[in-house]
């Protein structure tokens, strides 16, 4: 583990916040500043109708390192109006974000974030040819470019494919408010007689978010009435006639998976089209959620940003990310072959972590994710096999590690959950794989061997969901686990008590937790091979046989898995789509298939075989 020291995320009592007005288009700003003032500078953006205390917990997070510059935007808060309309256009929410930067961080190129309208008006700076060399990366979350979002909808009304049409009526549904913010006189009532005293409950209610000192503000009457010009003045001109923008800086797009307002289709609004440095990340969080208790999130995600773009940090730490763009052409239009590089790529910047990996299945899977862009973990009771993965899952991707590691022991298993932590992040995706194999009929089998194999099969599982689910839930990622079961957990063997009550039970406990971390965005797989040509044969253990009989029947089922020789690569490939899709149960071979289909048809021929001496 490393012994580095933990650091502090606690501002220096010295740096203090620090206002100061700096004037853009014939309005005052209010600024606020918190943290060094020589650290990397990020200036945060905040939204309808909030004011800068909104970014709080982000804030406070970031100024242990960074000079965090925040502002009112134009009618809100501290900050001064405009008297008519026109002074929310676009162009001038640009130009005041450029005014902030060159009045408080003319030295320097600042990190963008923002959140909401601060979002969309901070890519309307990010696509102006002042960004380069002014603004050093942008990090958006709920707010999409508006000129993207009118080539979205035409492109989706012009196909419209059952999928297009879904995506369009998914985002009406959520963006019913912008219509009745265009209505005169309703909206402007609605906040001064209703909304305004009740705006803290209602985020209470319907995203537990608390009320805390400067959220909801205290001008927040004023704010959201005056906000609404935001919409009149923008809306409709950028979604009938959007104009291509470009952006020729480095993007991190954070998707909300609660967001009752932007969709994630929208939210990425065919983003790799018109930003050639993109890379994706998620938070299971609400619209407003994501800047209060997952403040600390939030934050860590700009930080790895922005210590990537500045070439501090190689690596974006536990990044989540989905993809990363590659450069296009000239004219912004995508590179087709550069696109299928990053399609081969979809686990870029997310890390893997795989039990059992030293052989078989484990290493198969391990490499494939490696190969498809993961940063890898593997353990192994078997350390120098484990290694051996890793050596080789290096050569395919990110640099790998390996870790010894017995998975019938919890409290190892807790320690390496929590090392992993440390050292590499908390992973995204975690394969459970570790298993052992035992024949024999229920009668025959000893406390022995049943223990043998509960031990690794299914407590080897829940140790690894247990240590890692808890990490995965806490850092609100979201994310994947899967299990490894086997077809013998729906298909009955008198000979097979042991080896498919551990994996009945696998899958049984694979569905109970999916339906309790799917609130945190994380899925859980359950994978079920049938013969696969693997090691297994090899600790297989068999009732009431010496060794000599023993070793002679692990010969024979190794011929057998031999002659089947289906290859534990192709098993990886399903564990690679059960985390691309969420797959809930994935049955792997023909033989697979065909028990599961018989257990839904005709469960009582499965019940009958289940009689013959097999093996």
């Amino acid at each position: 583990m490393s012994t580095e020291p933990e650091r502090s995320l606690v501002p220096r009592p010295e740096y203090a916040v620090r206002r100061r007005t700096v004037t853009s288009g014939g309005v005052d700003l209010a600024v606020f500043e918190l943290g060094d003032p020589t650290a990397p500078p990020v200036l945060l953006v905040h939204g309808y109708p909030d004011t800068h205390r909104v970014w709080d917990a982000v804030a406070e997070d970031l100024a242990a390192d960074h000079h965090v510059i925040r502002y009112d935007v134009r009618g809100a808060g501290a900050s001064g109006h405009p008297n008519r309309l026109r002074g929310y256009r676009m162009d001038q929410l640009a130009d005041d974000l450029f005014a902030v930067a060159d009045a408080v961080r003319p030295d320097q190129a600042v990190h963008l974030a923002a959140h909401d309208w601060g979002s969309i008006q901070a890519w309307q700076a990010a696509t102006d040819a002042r960004a380069t060399g002014r603004i050093a990366s942008f990090t958006t979350m709920s707010g999409p470019c508006l000129d993207h979002v009118g080539h979205w909808f035409r492109r989706r009304f012009t196909h419209p494919t059952p999928r297009n049409v879904a995506q369009l009526i998914g985002q009406q549904l959520k963006s019913w408010y912008i219509g009745v913010f265009h209505v005169p006189l309703l909206a402007p009532a609605a906040w001064r007689l209703v909304l305004s005293d009740r705006w803290g409950e209602i985020l209470r209610r319907t995203e537990d978010v608390q009320p805390r000192p400067g959220h909801p503000a205290t001008t927040l009457r004023t704010d959201a009435v005056r906000g609404i010009g935001l919409y009149r003045a923008n809306m409709l001109p950028r979604l009938i006639h959007p104009t291509e923008r470009f952006a020729r800086i480095p993007v991190q797009l954070i998707t909300l998976t609660r967001d009752r307002f932007v969709s994630p289709a929208l939210a990425g609004a065919d983003l790799d089209r018109w930003v050639p440095d993109l890379r994706r990340r998620e938070i299971t969080a609400g619209h407003w959620s994501a800047l209060s208790e997952k403040g600390p999130t939030v934050a860590r995600m700009i930080r790895s940003f922005s210590a990537h773009v500045d070439g501090t940090d190689a690596d974006l730490e536990d990044a989540g990310d989905t993809g990363t763009a590659e450069a296009a052409g000239a004219t912004g239009a995508a590179d087709t072959s550069k696109d299928s590089a990053r399609e081969s790529k979809p686990f870029t910047g997310r890390l893997a972590v795989v039990t059992g990996a030293g052989s078989g299945i484990g290493r198969a899977t391990a490499l494939a994710f490696a190969e498809r862009g993961a940063r890898v973990v593997v353990c192994d009771i078997d350390l120098e096999a484990a290694q051996r993965t890793a050596e080789l899952a290096g050569l395919l991707g990110p640099a790998a590690h390996a870790y010894r590691v017995d998975v019938t022991d919890g409290a190892a298993v807790d320690a390496f959950a929590a090392e992993v932590a440390q050292a590499h992040g908390v992973p995204h995706i975690v394969v459970n794989n570790a298993g052992v194999g035992h024949h024999g009929t229920f009668l025959a089998t000893t406390d022995k061997d049943w223990q043998r194999v509960l031990d690794v099969n299914l407590w080897g599982v829940i140790h690894g969901c247990r240590a890692f689910g808890t990490l995965m839930s806490e850092q609100g990622q979201g994310g994947s686990i899967v299990n490894l079961a086997s077809a013998a957990a729906y298909l009955p063997s008198k000979v097979l008590a042991a080896y498919a009550t551990s994996k009945a039970a696998v899958a049984m406990l694979s569905d109970c937790l999916r339906a309790e971390l799917a609130p945190h965005g994380i899925g859980v797989s359950v994978i079920c091979p049938g013969i696969v040509n693997t090691n297994i044969t090899r600790t297989t253990t068999f009732s009431g046989t010496s060794p000599d009989e023993q070793e002679a029947r692990r010969r024979h089922a190794a011929s057998l898995y031999a002659r089947r020789n289906y290859p534990p690569e192709k098993v990886a490939d399903h564990i690679v789509d059960a985390v691309l899709r969420n797959r809930p149960m994935v049955p792997v071979t023909a033989e697979a298939k065909i028990a599961r289909a018989l257990g839904r048809l005709a469960p009582g021929l499965l019940r009958a075989a289940a009689k013959l001496n097999l093996g």
